[in-house]
């Protein structure tokens, strides 16, 4: 986006001033934009509708049959009892291609597009949170890195074990002093004198899926020389680290709250010769992979959420509807209805988010990681939300195991936690978005320092600030909607424009 060429004339002694175009620099990201005062409406109008014929035919044609799964197969409250998923079970999944979900059709997957996956979390979640999570950690970060970052040959070699060959892939980030400072890891990976391997040891914790997997996506520090100095310093760099290397070794299962039968584990790597091939990415280049494959899934807690909240809905839905209290059903009493319709408006605009960021995902959107986190918070927060309401709707029964809702409670209330802290991501929000705005506004502050030698630029923001203060310029919603909502729209823009300050 570029502002105004201000041409502007000075007679001192003939000399004529230029001022030149300024560049405001705009992003890809919705949210970054906002920030910056700019309301980029490219990602948001026409609502996402990434999905052809085909494609819709082809998810509609994988839906059916996970359904039947979970109707005829998956049985919820005995995998929670349990805290285990039986073969049965496991051997229909990874028949079903469920395990292999987003991996590239090429490697043995499904080859599903983000938002094809969305739907799938958004299935899974309205019958069991925990087995989704089950298979989610597998496909969503224990495989992701290598879809993401692998090379060729890692690609080649790992990709089809993990789609098709009941092999289980595991993200091994957190540990005992490291949680959400996650550049600080403290394991450690060191050359070998022959240049031909990695000396990796450390300890992560909490691992889905650490007991059971055989190929894991880790992080250690290694030592890197600076090019350009010579120094030497340490950087996390991400590894595939397979379990017949040797010196890998699990802990004892965790005894959760929730989601009992996705297996949590520490992971111990003990002197694990792991080959240079194996570095995924670049040597010092491991924050980078570990975040992007965080943001990458964080989009499908909250289509999980979705479900989730479709299933509480409809358990308080039918409830209300025969339960009579006072002589009258408890649908038609006003507060029981203003309950109902929060619930309902907190899944729509879950589920929208998580739309619209999948769906700008699949059109090749690189800058999503604010929306993406935004997403994350808000379809977590509205899950719980939902959960709890629908508890209090049925009263006693809610508080039972008989009807489901206690143990979606119980398995959602870590997905506040884990992929990124609700607390942390909301300082991340705040923070991206005031640094990116702060970058906007370094021209300004610049131009204000000569102020004769920038009149074009200091000319343009005023005139900017009285077109905003009179109601004209900006942004015009209107053109994106229907009839009835113009108004609507107009008074959303005129808002939208008065708060701009870039």
């Amino acid at each position: 986006m570029f502002k105004l060429v201000g041409l502007i004339a000075s007679r001192r002694g003939q000399q004529l001033v230029r001022y030149e175009a300024v560049r405001c620099a705009s992003s890809q990201s919705f949210m970054m934009n906002l920030f910056s005062g700019q309301l980029q409406t490219t990602q948001l109008f026409p609502y996402p509708d990434v999905l052809s014929e085909d494609q819709r035919e082809y998810l509609q044609a994988f839906i059916d049959p996970v359904n039947r799964f979970f109707t005829d197969v998956n049985d919820s409250k005995r995998n929670d009892e349990a805290s285990h998923v039986d073969e049965r079970t496991m051997d229909a999944m990874w028949e079903l291609g469920v395990m292999g979900y987003g991996t590239p059709v090429e490697y043995g997957g499904l080859g599903l597009t983000n938002v094809q996956a969305a739907r799938l979390n958004d299935i899974t979640g309205g019958f069991d949170l925990a087995l989704s999570i089950h298979a989610g950690a597998h496909q969503s970060i224990g495989t992701k890195g290598i879809i993401l970052y692998g090379s060729v040959q890692q690609k080649e070699k790992y990709l089809p074990q993990l789609a098709t060959g009941k092999v289980f892939g595991a993200f091994a980030l957190t540990e005992p002093s490291v949680g959400s400072d996650a550049a600080s890891v403290k394991s450690r990976a060191v050359l070998s004198p022959c240049g031909k391997y990695y000396i990796l040891n450390g300890t992560k914790i909490w691992c889905s899926g650490g007991g059971i997997a055989d190929i894991f996506t880790t992080f250690a520090q290694t030592e890197v020389v600076d090019p350009e100095t010579g120094e030497k310093r340490d950087k996390m760099t991400a590894f595939i680290v397979e379990r017949g290397f040797g010196g890998v070794s699990s802990g004892t299962p965790e005894s959760k709250m929730g989601l009992k039968c996705s297996v949590t584990t520490d992971v111990y790597f003990d002197d694990v010769k792991v080959p240079v091939e194996n570095v995924l990415g670049e040597v010092g280049n491991g924050f980078k992979v570990a975040v992007n494959i965080l943001n990458s899934g964080r989009f499908g807690l909250a289509a999980m959420l979705s479900g989730t909240m479709r299933a509480c809905i409809q358990k308080a839905a039918e409830h209300v509807t025969t339960r009579v209290q006072f002589k009258r059903k408890l649908k038609d009493f006003e507060n029981v209805q203003e309950k109902l319709a929060r619930m309902a408006m907190h899944h729509y605009v879950a589920q929208t988010l998580t739309f619209m960021v999948s769906g700008n995902m699949d059109k090749g959107s690189t800058e999503y990681h604010l929306e993406a986190a935004i997403t994350k918070v808000f379809g977590t927060e509205a899950g719980w939300y939902v959960c709890d309401e629908a508890i209090q709707l049925l009263g006693g029964n809610g508080y039972m195991k008989a009807t489901g809702l206690e143990q979606f409670m119980r398995d959602m209330r870590v997905f506040r936690i884990f992929e990124g802290a609700n607390d942390v991501l909301r300082l991340f929000i705040a923070l991206t978005g005031i640094q990116f705005a702060g970058q906007q506004l370094k021209g300004l502050q610049k131009a204000l320092k000569s102020p004769f030698m920038n009149m074009g630029i200091i000319l343009q923001e005023g005139s900017k600030r009285i077109s905003r203060s009179i109601g004209s310029g900006g942004t015009n919603l209107e053109q994106f909607v229907a009839d009835p909502l113009k108004d609507s729209a107009k008074l959303c823009s005129q808002v939208s424009n008065h708060h701009r300050f870039c």
